[in-house]
């Protein structure tokens, strides 16, 4: 697991604080939350959100991960190119 991944979720179960996050990275946001939420372009409003119900510490290259991050994916994907994905 990278470091950067390990370290945030390392300081998360210390503090049981709540963090966020923005990123471009689907993989990223799912091992990262608990939550993923899709953003809509100007303005900017909730689409979608998604639960990630998988244990920690989270391996982001694990299968189980990266079905959330397809599902994810796709859902993305149908709100940038309706009726395409």
């Amino acid at each position: 697991m990278s470091s950067f991944y390990g370290d945030i979720q390392r300081i998360w179960q210390e503090r049981r604080k709540t963090i966020v996050f923005v990123t471009h990275n689907v993989r990223e946001a799912a091992c990262l939350g608990d939550r993923v939420l899709l953003f809509s372009p100007h303005p900017g409003h909730i689409q979608e959100s998604f639960s990630v119900d998988l244990p920690r510490p989270r391996d982001i290259n694990s299968v189980d991960l990266a079905k959330y991050s397809t599902e994810i994916t796709r859902s993305l994907k149908r709100h940038l190119h309706p009726g395409t994905a």
